[in-house]
């Protein structure tokens, strides 16, 4: 692909082949973090420029904080892979994809350095104000592809992009004892979470069993909403921090 002008001024344009139109002509109303997961950050820049590859993102975020676009905003960048959110399956065509350079779970999931997340926050924002993207639009990868990506991590700051305005969030519950629920149980109370996992976006099939993909959808939530403890298991902390997130939502409060 020919170079082309960058939808963000902070950013240097490097060109990726891997993209596509949106299907439907689809405006982008979410953004999806990741992070690389690859030893460097060159290497991993280089791999979402190569035709072979076929996977790209429309934005990667050094370590230092210096940002690359690599795909237009208009086009469908090759980032989600296999996914869903609210029903819809074709996440590459309602997404901006931002790849943040980090080791990530191969490389003993390393700390994000605060330059770094200061452009992402930076980079949303810009994202958030130009196409009008809701804060509960602003996702991780794990979150619509759970069991099959964890990233961007539980050690990624959800809570500080919330508190520059970006993304959705409410104060984890306090991990405590008491009733929880895990894979084997089953009944009205997992009919129940179930049910509010799918109300949030979350793809959870509603029957009442505690299967594996429920604990993996359980698991995805707490590394984004309540990652002092991913274990994939329905506490107090993780059902009280879910309903109040539901709570807050602006079509529920």
């Amino acid at each position: 692909m020919t170079s082309f002008e960058a939808d963000w001024g902070s950013a240097r344009v490097q060109p990726s082949p891997n993209h596509g139109e949106r299907a439907d002509g689809r405006r982008p109303d979410m953004i999806l973090l990741h992070y690389t997961g690859m030893p460097t950050a060159l290497g991993a820049l280089d791999w979402l420029c190569r035709a072979e590859s076929q996977v790209s993102s429309h934005y990667f975020v050094h370590e230092n904080g210096e940002v690359i676009q690599l795909v237009p905003e208009v086009r469908r960048a090759w980032h989600a892979g296999k996914s869903s959110w609210h029903g819809e399956t074709d996440i590459n065509s309602l997404s901006i994809g931002i790849e943040i350079a980090n080791a990530g779970h191969p490389g003993g999931l390393p700390d994000y350095p605060k330059e770094q997340i200061a452009a992402v926050i930076e980079l949303c924002r810009d994202c958030v104000k130009r196409w009008s993207i809701a804060p509960e639009r602003v996702l991780g990868h794990s979150d619509v592809a759970p069991i099959r990506k964890v990233d961007p991590g539980e050690k990624f700051p959800w809570a500080e992009l919330h508190r520059a305005g970006i993304g959705h969030w409410v104060e984890p519950a306090t991990i405590t004892g008491g009733r929880f629920f895990q894979q084997g149980d089953a009944g009205q109370p997992v009919e129940a979470l179930q049910s509010m996992l799918s109300l949030y976006g979350y793809g959870t099939e509603i029957t009442g069993q505690f299967s594996e993909k429920t604990a993996g959808d359980v698991e995805a939530f707490q590394r984004h909403f309540r990652p002092e403890r991913v274990d994939g298991i329905a506490d107090f902390s993780t059902i009280d921090t879910l309903h109040r997130l539901l709570s807050a939502l602006p079509r529920y409060s």
